[in-house]
């Protein structure tokens, strides 16, 4: 059985990701979104090493009220929702209490886009071949919302770029997305952070630093 990769921290595992899509043929005219914050210096090493474009696209889980780490979905910018189907039935009143969940959700995400981008404009993705990139998935459910809200902006084709995944994530975005790229899937999955050396928390000046040059250059 092929060993999980244990990656230094997130730019180890960008620079290796830049590695495997120059492989496959992508270039410099496809631009990536990263999800912030653990995907931004993900994506910003991807970057660094492809020449392509680069931009970001909060994503805010939706977690239950009485057990935040349980995902019942996700909202995106561009108001794409996605929501877990069997938790969503099992829920009691489950209108009122999405409904509530997003709201909270909803304020947090303007923020932090208005907080990470300031005035500069989204870099243009309509027609355009888009990556969309985060640290990890476990759920995938935050993706799967990044996806539904690319699409709706008339982009060409929508691609994911993980270092590691569960393969229940995997599947659910092999049936959405165009194209997953991921390096590892360990059968044995746990937890993103278990598959780092370095998860230390990617604060919000950190994402801010590393989108405003790329940002910059878009304007």
């Amino acid at each position: 059985m092929k060993e999980p990769i244990v990656f230094a921290d997130r730019r180890e595992a960008g620079e290796m990701l830049a590695e495997l899509l120059k492989e496959s043929g992508a270039d410099a005219r496809s631009v990536l979104l990263a999800l912030p914050r653990g995907g931004v210096p993900v994506a910003a090493a991807i970057a660094a090493k492809t020449g392509m474009d680069l931009d970001i696209l909060v994503v805010r889980k939706l977690g239950l009220p009485e057990q935040p780490e349980v995902a019942m979905g996700a909202i995106a910018s561009g108001g794409a929702v996605v929501l877990d189907d069997w938790i969503y039935q099992a829920l009691s009143h489950p209108d009122m209490v999405v409904e509530r969940v997003m709201n909270t959700e909803r304020a947090e995400l303007e923020r932090r886009e208005k907080l990470y981008r300031a005035d500069l404009p989204p870099v243009p993705v309509e027609g355009r071949t888009v990556i969309l990139v985060d640290d990890g998935l476990a759920t995938g459910a935050t993706m799967r919302a990044a996806v539904a809200a690319v699409r709706k902006w008339n982009a060409g084709r929508i691609q994911v770029a993980v270092p590691v995944a569960s393969r229940e994530a995997l599947a659910g975005l092999q049936a959405v997305a165009d194209k997953v790229f991921c390096l590892s899937a360990p059968e044995d999955f746990g937890g993103v952070e278990r598959f780092y050396d370095d998860f230390s928390q990617t604060t919000d000046d950190e994402v801010r630093r590393l989108l405003a040059e790329p940002l910059a250059r878009m304007k």
